[in-house]
């Protein structure tokens, strides 16, 4: 196996599908001779050539409607958005037509599209760069929606975003790019879009996040009493939302605390809270509470680490919820 950071593991995704299968390519702002903003594709111009790996204009909505006509048309293209910021211009190309197609034509047309965004805060990014809008696309029916926290978990849904015959939103929380190492096998292997994963097996709360967060929520973790047992959900997916292994834990620990970057109200910790009080009403001993971003734009330098969720915060949130 090799010892990938998140970024690496993306790659290596790219790579072997694109030599299993000539219908995948790659398109977006500077992907080819520059690599992306993150170096993500760097190397995939020159093994691949500039016909499958496709410098665009600076035109979200021009890249977003090619990777529909080109995926209606029989390949496999992986769009990427320099920044989550940058999807709103091709909001009307995702939205209400990429989605759309599968109803729209009784099923006889399918768009196999991929779409890569880095999302979240924490890199000191200007205005337009650090937010996390992962709740209005899972609001979106006919668009999947997944966000690896590992690079374990990158490669395999990465794979599974390509083949999968509907639009999929890939976020990647770039904080934790190359913040770690993870061994990831060299063949061939996918982890199945809507199914979560328990990170940390635990009897006293329930702890579910997704991306980055599940980075930190580890990390409270280790800050929490040692006689108090914590399970952790990353998600991975976030639509479709995977309930069953949620309920499941809940109702074994009878709490249960949320914990995402995107602003509270409305965030999609709000729907889980919701799916947990219609499916564990009765297990319940403590409200759900929700860890997250506050209700404002992302700030600038100075404060985006007081507007991220921070280790204090999740732990504090766990050891209340435990103790209620």
């Amino acid at each position: 196996m090799a010892n990938l950071t998140l970024v690496q593991a993306i790659n290596l995704a790219l790579v072997q599908e694109m030599e299993a299968d000539e219908r995948v390519m790659v398109l977006g702002e500077d992907v080819g001779k520059n690599g992306g903003v993150f170096r993500v594709t760097e190397g995939l111009q020159e093994r691949f050539g500039e016909d499958r790996v496709v410098d665009t204009p600076l035109a979200e909505s021009g890249i977003m409607g090619s990777s529909i006509g080109l995926a209606v048309g029989g390949m496999r293209p992986v769009a990427e958005i320099q920044f989550e910021g940058f999807l709103g211009p091709a909001y009307d190309q995702l939205v209400n037509h990429a989605a759309r197609y599968r109803t729209r034509s009784r099923g006889a047309v399918t768009v196999p599209l991929t779409v890569r965004v880095p999302v979240g805060g924490g890199i000191h990014a200007p205005e337009l760069h650090s937010d996390s809008p992962e709740a209005i696309y899972a609001h979106t029916p006919g668009l999947k929606v997944v966000m690896p926290a590992s690079p374990y978990d990158a490669k395999g849904l990465l794979i599974s975003a390509i083949r999968d015959p509907d639009p999929v939103i890939y976020f990647e929380p770039k904080r934790i790019y190359r913040a770690f190492r993870e061994e990831v096998p060299e063949d061939e292997y996918t982890i199945p879009i809507g199914k979560a994963k328990v990170v940390e097996e635990g009897e006293h709360v329930t702890v579910v996040s997704w991306g980055a967060m599940v980075v930190d929520c580890l990390k409270a973790m280790d800050e929490l009493p040692e006689d108090l047992s914590v399970e952790l959900i990353d998600l991975r997916t976030i639509y479709p939302l995977d309930i069953d292994c949620i309920v499941e834990s809940v109702k074994k620990t009878g709490r249960c605390v949320v914990v995402h970057e995107a602003p509270k109200t409305a965030g999609y910790g709000a729907e889980i809270t919701a799916q947990v009080m219609e499916h564990c009403f009765l297990h319940l001993e403590a409200p759900v509470q929700r860890v997250a971003g506050f209700d404002t734009f992302m700030p600038y330098y100075k404060l985006e680490l007081e507007y991220l969720p921070s280790v204090e915060r999740i732990a504090e949130a766990i050891g209340a919820c435990a103790a209620y």
